[in-house]
């Protein structure tokens, strides 16, 4: 993993590692386990480095925090990936034991390891160094078993045959760690994991897992639905994801396929809609300060998108619709700005 620029970073609410992975050449990126809370980190990391999001890569359908693969799907474009065997609906890419993931001159191969939940997938380098391990393997521990199709028998054979196959010093990066812990490596798993280590038997791992007695996880009931959809919403009108700010919003590639009968709303001044960045044609200008003015003109059933300069504003102006009883509103991310990059990326191609 020596060519490949590497970043490892943390989301203290929910003690999740997020992993950006880059090709140095292409500047093609991927990152694994995403938070919802931190997209605006991983993006302005995206921006400061130069890199193009290509990827994003659930080692399985948490439990625990709301994927932000679906805003960055709807904001960067980039393509989301998890297991065939997790249940979810409306992935970009499902992948298989022995898959690849290919990100410019890089590639991560897939090791299937259920047992945390089925689903659970580890994410290994194409030079066998590090593995990312998810919930199958941490630092010292492993994921739980007693909920969302965990068995502890199907787990202790992921991590003997599959994440222990490799060498030694491979380092482990896993999806979580409580106690500050950042990495490890195949041989001190095999030696000091308490529940995993290479003197303990198949069946003393089950009896350790049925005897953990392990809290209800917080925010499941939230994270799983979320999860399960890619962190999309449930609305069938549009691709819609929501920032954690509970923001709704589309990309701009699905404005550019509207369907008929969607009401586009510019929310800039009259200045900026005539200015240079110019307007999608059929767009109803309603400056910001105006909009409450409108509502009882526009049908509370019908779909809006609402757009702006960069998505600011147009953000609040979806708030403020689905406020006022609107159903299906939302923000198109990035504005016009975007709006106007993807034409030129399109024209270029």
């Amino acid at each position: 993993m020596t060519s490949m620029l590497f970043r490892q970073l943390f989301d203290p609410r929910t003690s999740t590692y997020t992993y950006l992975l880059a090709d140095e050449a292409t500047r093609e990126a991927i990152l694994i386990d995403p938070v919802l809370e931190q997209v605006e980190r991983d993006e302005a990391l995206l921006d400061e480095l130069g890199l193009t999001l290509a990827y994003t890569l659930e080692t399985h359908v948490h439990a625990d925090h709301v994927t932000g693969g679906g805003v960055l799907r709807v904001r960067r474009g980039s393509r989301y990936v998890v297991s065939r065997a997790g249940g979810t609906i409306g992935a970009d890419v499902e992948v298989d034991d022995g898959d690849d993931i290919v990100f410019g001159h890089e590639r991560l191969i897939v090791f299937a390891t259920p047992g945390h939940t089925d689903g659970c997938v580890t994410y290994v380098t194409a030079d066998r160094s590090a593995a990312f391990t998810g919930d199958a393997v941490l630092i010292r521990g492993c994921g739980r078993t007693d909920f969302q199709q965990g068995c502890a028998r199907t787990l202790f054979l992921s991590v003997r045959d599959k994440i222990f196959g490799l060498a030694d010093d491979a380092k482990i990066y896993p999806a979580h760690d409580y106690e500050g812990r950042t990495v490890s490596t195949v041989g001190e798993e095999k030696q000091h994991n308490p529940r995993l280590k290479m003197e303990i038997d198949q069946d003393a791992f089950v009896g350790i897992m049925n005897d953990l007695n392990l809290d209800r996880p917080k925010r499941i009931d939230v994270a799983m639905p979320a999860n399960l959809r890619c962190g999309m919403s449930t609305q069938d009108w549009m691709p819609i994801a929501r920032t954690s700010g509970d923001v709704p919003e589309v990309s701009t590639s699905s404005v550019a396929r509207l369907p008929e009968g969607v009401h586009l709303i510019d929310v800039r001044s009259r200045d900026e809609y005539e200015g240079e960045l110019g307007h999608i044609d059929g767009t109803e200008l309603v400056p910001l300060p105006e909009l409450s003015s409108a509502f009882g003109r526009w049908e509370k059933d019908s779909p809006y998108v609402v757009i702006c300069r960069s998505g600011g504003r147009s953000g609040k102006a979806a708030t403020a619709m689905e406020e006022a009883g609107f159903q299906r509103v939302a923000s198109m991310a990035g504005g016009m700005l975007r709006w106007r990059a993807e034409e030129a990326r399109r024209s270029r191609s």
